[in-house]
């Protein structure tokens, strides 16, 4: 009988906000349920911003990810390599498979491969680069291989070529939305400052600090409705009629270098998924 304690998720995102809008939802549940996780940004995020940057913004992303981890007690680390200077090279494969073995992850979350982003697509393939070697002892030797395999799973997207996202687990984030949104909201320098100014809204925003909660809410929850719709038929294969009507949810796909997501790793891994 493995503990609850040591089940341990691994999210790993590109930049310090990415695990949070992708699967916040569900490491809310899995904080809930006494699981591990941990949150991982490949990059410190030092561009991400209209008027400030390199390292007082990169220390500013650093703490807002704390702070957003802190919402539901998990763990957070922002690694310091630049904004847009990710490379899927072979010192930056052996940091990470070095990260991965010392958490000792059940389940890793990452990017899917096709992506705009370069950071997005490096953190991909970094990931599956690493997704072997993890197991070879005598790689990265200083840092001891697991005796397990950990099952690998890509956050959802919405992008088309050259294939588009297959939802293999979709998830009803109903009851921890307000959490989930909540982090997000540490992440102050781009919810309200970086991306409505890169969408040319930065003037929507509201100066009320209360206001502008709410206004980030209800953008969020319109976010996480499309969500739900896009996996609305996993949802309803999942949980039946009441698929059909929850408003919030997060969607994950296998990715196929990692351990199979066999019936039980799925009642281990999503214990709140019918």
């Amino acid at each position: 009988m493995i503990a609850v304690e040591d089940i341990r998720i691994m999210a790993i995102g590109a930049h310090p906000d990415d695990c949070e809008l992708k699967a916040g939802g569900c490491a809310a549940l899995w904080a809930e349920c006494g699981y591990r996780v941990l949150f991982v940004s490949m990059t410190n995020g030092h561009t991400g911003h209209y008027a400030m940057g390199g390292g007082p913004l990169a220390r500013r992303r650093r703490d807002e990810a704390a702070a957003a981890a802190a919402v539901i007690g998990i763990e957070s680390r922002v690694v310091d390599i630049n904004n847009g200077e990710l490379m899927p090279d072979l010192y930056t494969r052996k940091l990470l498979i070095a990260m991965i073995r010392e958490f000792s992850p059940d389940l890793i979350l990452t990017h899917r491969p096709n992506d705009y982003h370069p950071d997005h697509r490096y953190t991909s393939q970094l990931v599956q680069d690493c997704s072997y070697q993890i197991n070879v002892p005598h790689f990265v030797p200083l840092t001891p291989a697991p005796m397990k395999r950990c099952v690998i799973m890509y956050f959802s997207d919405n992008f088309k070529k050259p294939v588009p996202f297959t939802p293999d687990i979709a998830v009803d984030i109903t009851p921890v939305v307000d959490k989930k949104i909540a982090m997000v909201a540490c992440h102050e320098s781009q919810v309200y400052e970086w991306l409505p100014w890169a969408d040319g809204n930065l003037s929507d925003v509201p100066k009320d600090a209360a206001e502008r909660y709410a206004w980030l809410t209800d953008k969020q929850r319109q976010r996480y409705r499309r969500e739900a719709d896009l996996c609305r038929e996993k949802l309803v294969q999942i949980y039946g009629e009441k698929g059909g009507t929850c408003e919030f949810a997060e969607s994950f796909e296998v990715c196929e270098y990692g351990a199979r997501l066999t019936e039980e790793a799925k009642k281990r891994l999503f214990p709140f998924v019918p």
